[in-house]
């Protein structure tokens, strides 16, 4: 079955991700101990401009996504989505999430975080209907010259150093995240990327082999 035909199951799977991603940012946001690399910066912009960080998160993504401009890079309807969703459920979550003084609530918070984090970005990016402003701003630039891991180094130092000049959180969650959110959305990907499902001529060729998403 094309992927145009299982389009339902892959918007549901596309919300759900953002959904989780939002409530990751949020658990970060409230564990104290470092936030995820763009949001130390979204976080620093949030309390100069006086606005919440929901709010800077629509509006950076909108500026990323003016950048895929020169790079002419397509956005799909993921990335619209990831725009919006995202920093609208950080600003629903956040007044919902307590502020704890105990550590173990603050590290279970932190941890949780990231592991939803992998999760969630499984489930948007298996979703093929887009990538997010910040992800295509990277392949972008990596398409044109150097390597993505380089530009991904690069933009997210930017962005941490950026953010705790301006007073965002840094700290070993930030460190924990940029460990282990690689291998953490590498382990959930493949049992959530949506693929064609095999026809019944496909099943029954011992030769067939499922087309890639």
């Amino acid at each position: 079955m094309p992927l145009r035909e299982r389009l339902p199951r892959r918007l549901f799977q596309l919300v759900a991700g953002l959904a989780a991603y939002g409530v990751s940012i949020s658990l970060m946001l409230h564990a104290h101990l470092g936030n995820q690399p763009w949001d130390v910066l979204h976080q620093g912009i949030a309390g100069h401009l006086g606005v919440s960080v929901g709010t800077v998160l629509i509006g950076m993504g909108a500026v990323v996504l003016l950048c895929w401009i020169p790079l002419r890079q397509r956005p799909g309807i993921g990335t619209v989505a990831n725009i919006v969703v995202i920093g609208l459920v950080v600003d629903a979550v956040n007044p919902l999430l307590p502020d704890l003084d105990h550590l173990a609530g603050r590290w279970a918070f932190m941890l949780g975080g990231i592991v939803l984090c992998g999760f969630a970005s499984g489930l948007y990016i298996g979703a093929n209907l887009g990538p997010g402003p910040r992800d295509g701003l990277m392949t972008g630039l990596a398409a044109r010259r150097w390597s993505l891991r380089g530009w991904r180094t690069l933009l997210e130092v930017t962005v941490v150093v950026a953010g705790a000049l301006l007073g965002g959180t840094v700290g070993i969650g930030t460190i924990l995240y940029a460990l282990a959110i690689g291998p953490l959305a590498q382990f959930f990907l493949p049992m959530l990327t949506v693929t064609p499902r095999p026809t019944a001529t496909a099943t029954a060729s011992p030769t067939a082999e499922p087309c890639p998403a």
